[in-house]
């Protein structure tokens, strides 16, 4: 699949996600695999909510990131790390919305595990509410490589379940194709906004 076709995919995307209020600021950054060793990420500082193919940075599966302008987004050594880890994985995509934020900043736990919501068959693999499903949690830092190196100690044989974490700043999710990641983030974000609202409601009782 070519840069236009994987793009094509991607940036209706991105802007919808846009819509809903999941990439505010200009914040979130979203990629795509092209081929075994190229990616496309979004540049940094780019409006979410208009993206033309320009606003793109080719970076490498291995090797060093790009230095010369455009500057591909500050977290793409994360996405980086993710293609290496899964060459099944083909899309990645980073949102900051106010539940995954709220909830990453109110436990101390390594995870967020949901139990008996419908939605958590919208992650690949969930055939049934009833099996636990865990949402890991990585601490947030400024230094994206040593964020990359805890995911890969936390990484499991069969991978982790198509999302993550990061305390503080918002949920990365992907999948085998951009559709399915998108299923991802939007399954992920309904289960945190779901968790965050009943938090907010036993508070009240």
């Amino acid at each position: 699949m070519g840069f236009a076709e994987t793009l094509d995919a991607l940036i209706p995307t991105v802007a919808a996600l846009a819509a809903e209020g999941l990439s505010p600021a200009t914040g979130g950054n979203f990629s795509v695999r092209a081929g075994a060793e190229w990616f496309f990420i979004t540049a940094s500082g780019c409006d979410k909510r208009a993206l033309t193919p320009a606003d793109f940075v080719r970076v490498p599966v291995s090797g060093a990131l790009p230095t010369t302008p455009p500057a591909p987004s500050a977290e793409a050594a994360l996405h980086q790390r993710l293609y290496r880890q899964d060459d099944r994985i083909g899309c990645v995509l980073h949102t900051h919305s106010v539940p995954a934020t709220v909830l990453s900043r109110c436990s101390e736990a390594e995870r967020l595990v949901f139990v008996g919501y419908e939605m958590q068959k919208a992650i690949r693999g969930q055939t049934t509410h009833e099996t636990p499903l865990a949402l890991p949690l990585f601490e947030n830092t400024q230094d994206i490589p040593t964020l990359a190196d805890a995911l890969s100690r936390r990484w499991e044989p069969d991978g982790l379940p198509y999302g993550l974490l990061v305390r503080g700043h918002g949920l990365y999710a992907w999948g085998a194709s951009v559709a399915e990641a998108r299923r991802h983030v939007e399954g992920w974000e309904f289960l945190l906004n779901c968790m965050l609202q009943e938090r907010l409601l036993e508070g009240r009782r």
